[in-house]
């Protein structure tokens, strides 16, 4: 295979890389609030592109569908918490998890209501035309994926160090009754944990759309995915989630373009596979 070939293929993996770290993302914001593993991340990238599709159809601005899509389905990922895990008082962990999984069927489910079970297209936001580099091609909407992906990743960082409220997250993460204690309201920050990780995932949907198109089924694959990142770079790590994301969707495009492409959604299986039975707490987690 030519150089070229190889770097096509390298950039197709830094793509879908990219929406598997804005994923792993947010598992890891609930996960460092709640110590849960929210199973409906997935769906919130779903409901982002199906969402988005639908405005722009109704004719809406690209930027307006965006902005629109990411609110709405951000007060999705609140009323969520606010309906389904606020109200329980002194929770098991699977309990909490076990409604996480219930959340991602409903919103399934819901979807498939909507939109029916059809693909959506979204038009890309800078055209069609390919970009040329070393020999390979570069869809314009490819910049836009990594573009978001870094904007969205420099300002949650900066967010959780410098603002009073991502003081208070990291402080929940570090020992929920400590902050409890301090007067920290953890039930605030759970609230807000959810409504970012949604907001999140929302946005890799809408900006991958034009790339993979969108139907109510793809968010369980995508939050498999984006789970095996999350886990692969240490839970409750973001620097490891965005390098794992990135791991992940190049090993991928290269084992579907040096291989074969029916073993493409396997090497996520087999990358979290091997990591819990050798190093569950990740590459870049820590032991305990």
């Amino acid at each position: 295979m030519s150089s070229s070939a190889i770097l096509q293929l390298f950039f197709s993996g830094v793509t879908v890389g990219s929406i598997y770290a804005l994923t792993a993302l947010g598992f890891n914001l609930i996960y460092n609030a709640t110590g849960i593993i929210n199973f409906a991340q997935g769906e919130f990238v779903m409901l982002g592109g199906m969402t988005a599709a639908w405005l722009a159809g109704m004719g809406l601005p690209l930027w307006a569908s965006f902005v629109l899509s990411m609110a709405l389905v951000a007060a999705v990922g609140a009323s969520f918490e606010r309906l389904c895990i606020h109200p329980l008082r002194s929770p098991q962990i699977l309990s909490l998890i076990m409604i996480t999984i219930a959340g991602s069927i409903l919103f399934r489910g819901a979807a498939m209501f909507l939109w029916g079970k059809q693909t959506v297209y979204l038009r890309a936001f800078s055209g069609e035309r390919p970009i040329r580099f070393l020999g390979a091609a570069l869809h314009p909407q490819t910049l836009w994926v990594l573009g978001t992906a870094l904007v969205i990743t420099i300002c949650l960082h900066l967010f959780l160090r410098y603002t009073l409220l991502g003081k208070a997250m990291r402080a929940c993460a570090s020992n929920r009754t400590a902050a409890r204690l301090t007067g920290i309201p953890v039930d605030r920050i759970v609230l807000l944990s959810f409504t970012l990780s949604a907001g999140i995932g929302a946005a890799g949907g809408v900006v991958v759309t034009p790339l993979t198109l969108m139907d109510y089924q793809q968010g369980t694959l995508l939050g498999l995915k984006g789970f095996s990142a999350a886990v692969l770079g240490g839970l409750g790590n973001p620097n490891g989630a965005i390098a794992a994301g990135m791991i992940l969707g190049v090993l991928e495009s290269l084992s579907a373009g040096l291989i074969s492409s029916h073993y493409k959604d396997a090497v996520a299986l087999i990358a979290l596979l091997a990591v819990l039975f050798f190093r569950p707490e990740g590459i870049w987690g820590r032991r305990r």
